[in-house]
């Protein structure tokens, strides 16, 4: 770590630890994104293993899943269990995280790929939270059966005609099904919403990550199937338009 590092600057590298630097700096060299070569990338301070069956966490992730945390302290029922679904969940970095802060809430975590729900599940059992996700393998909110209180998802939205444009790193190494959404990059994000409209509880959140010019279009979709609810947009760190923000009505005249 870094800070071995800055107190061991005199301690010559073995054979082995030089073969292994050189093969991690020529893969580098590769445009390899720098956490796969060391396995691990970080989200809320923590650190969570990753390969390339997985995407790298993002710092604008994490505004997303502070922002969940928040409304759910917010809006927390005394002595209610809460269920919230974290879809498309890859490392598993959102469940573990909304896991440790959140302890009373219940966490089911779903991905597509067998390969990602691995890592999820090895992230979890690092964490000591593998009691209280449970993983399911399907696509979207197919697999969850009650009505949840809490939707997070940060989906593929990529659209078909921004890829060749987007950083060699990303395209030549992170797994592409997590994040081509189709040809405006709303594939998935239209289906969960659709999905959502049945599987939602009264008083429920859903909270979407989104390309930074896709507010307009996914306001359209959010209002054509949550009509009288309230829909807000937040920004990033660098002022961009990133997370949708769906309020269900609790069903209760007021």
């Amino acid at each position: 770590n870094h800070a071995y590092i800055i107190s061991h600057l005199e301690q010559p590298l073995t054979l082995e630890e030089d073969r292994r630097f050189n093969s991690m700096v020529e893969r580098a060299e590769r445009r390899e994104p720098i956490p796969y070569i060391v396995g691990y990338a970080y989200f809320f301070g923590r650190r969570f293993a990753v390969d390339p069956a997985v995407l790298i966490p993002r710092p604008e992730t994490e505004i997303m899943v502070q922002n969940a945390i928040d409304w759910y302290l917010e809006n927390e029922k005394q002595g209610a269990t809460r269920r919230l679904v974290d879809v498309g969940t890859g490392s598993g970095c959102i469940a573990i995280t909304l896991a440790l802060s959140l302890p009373q809430a219940e966490i089911e975590a779903v991905d597509i790929s067998p390969a990602a729900l691995e890592v999820a599940q090895a992230n979890a059992l690092e964490y000591g939270v593998s009691q209280q996700i449970k993983f399911h393998l399907g696509n979207l909110l197919e697999p969850v059966t009650g009505p949840s209180e809490m939707v997070i998802a940060n989906l593929p939205y990529v659209a078909d005609h921004e890829w060749t444009g987007l950083d060699d790193g990303v395209k030549w190494y992170e797994p592409e099904q997590a994040l081509r959404g189709g040809p405006e990059g709303l594939d998935l994000i239209t289906l969960l919403v659709e999905q959502a409209k049945v599987k939602m509880a009264p008083g429920g959140v859903i909270f979407l990550e989104i390309g930074w010019q896709q507010r307009n279009a996914v306001q359209e979709i959010a209002k054509h199937f949550f009509e009288q609810d309230q829909i807000t947009v937040l920004p990033d760190f660098a002022g961009h338009d990133r997370i949708v923000v769906i309020e269900k009505h609790d069903g209760v005249s007021h």
